[in-house]
């Protein structure tokens, strides 16, 4: 059975998560669906893509499916992750992706948003950065990504303290293009993929690679990266990292103890 719906309006693809026994965790099986249409809507040549989860979902999408993080010594986030896929098909798709965003959307799944080009929420929507309270490392490319939507006190605040963050106070901080009503989101989402469907293509899309490249343009040197692995190793080697997950799977508040 999918765990995706696609369709294609002329120029416009849509893509709908349609997985509500898992809160449309982004496993590795979903991931696959995700890339895959991407991918057939890039060799299409379609000039905008709609991201949206199915009606009645009351979050939008649960992020990294935990089930599938490792339990024993490995990074949890590397370079082969599923997420860590999904978001280069995103962000070096040549079409702009849309996401349309009605309910919560926690930890991985704000990254997929956030590396969206365009998004737009319903008032009742959240995001949560929750990676703290699973005891997990995030990885150098996702905390930019949060980065790059917000600004540094407010990435440290929904890192830090993993708590939801409102969608009218996201459009205030400039995190998310606009709030809309949840009548309007979807005839407001595909007006939109319209009207950047009715423009140049080619310029659309080099617009977007340039934009992609200058926001990852941070120089670091190659001992500040090895820092931050090794910092990321602390945890993931953690008894807090085995506890969380546990924890997780147990339905129950983890206990800490910082080692």
């Amino acid at each position: 059975m999918p765990l995706i719906q696609t369709c294609v309006d002329e120029a416009v693809g849509t893509i709908t998560l349609d997985h509500a026994a898992r809160r449309n965790a982004l496993s590795q099986a979903m991931v696959q669906e995700i890339v895959a249409a991407l991918d057939d809507f890039g060799a299409r040549r379609l000039r905008a893509v709609l991201l949206r989860a199915a009606e009645g979902h009351a979050v939008w999408s649960a992020g990294h499916d935990v089930d599938e993080l490792p339990t024993s010594g490995r990074d949890p986030l590397g370079w082969d992750d599923p997420l860590r896929a999904l978001i280069r098909a995103i962000e070096t798709l040549p079409a702009p992706v849309i996401a349309l965003v009605k309910g919560s959307v926690w930890g991985g799944a704000c990254e997929t948003v956030f590396a969206c080009d365009l998004v737009l929420a319903t008032p009742d929507a959240t995001f949560a950065l929750t990676p703290a309270r699973l005891g997990v490392p995030y990885n150098v490319g996702g905390m930019l990504t949060v980065l790059n939507a917000s600004n540094m006190r407010i990435a440290k605040e929904m890192a830090f303290t993993a708590a939801p963050l409102g969608a009218e106070r996201a459009e205030r901080l400039g995190m998310i293009n606009q709030v809309v009503p949840p009548e309007a989101l979807d005839s407001t989402g595909l007006a939109l993929a319209r009207q950047i469907a009715g423009n140049a293509p080619l310029s659309v899309s080099v617009m977007k690679e340039q934009l992609r490249i200058l926001a990852g343009a941070h120089p670091m040197s190659p001992q500040g990266f090895e820092r931050i692995q090794g910092l990321r190793r602390l945890v993931y080697d953690s008894a807090d990292y085995q506890e969380g997950i546990r924890a997780f799977k147990e339905r129950r508040k983890p206990v800490f103890r910082g080692e």
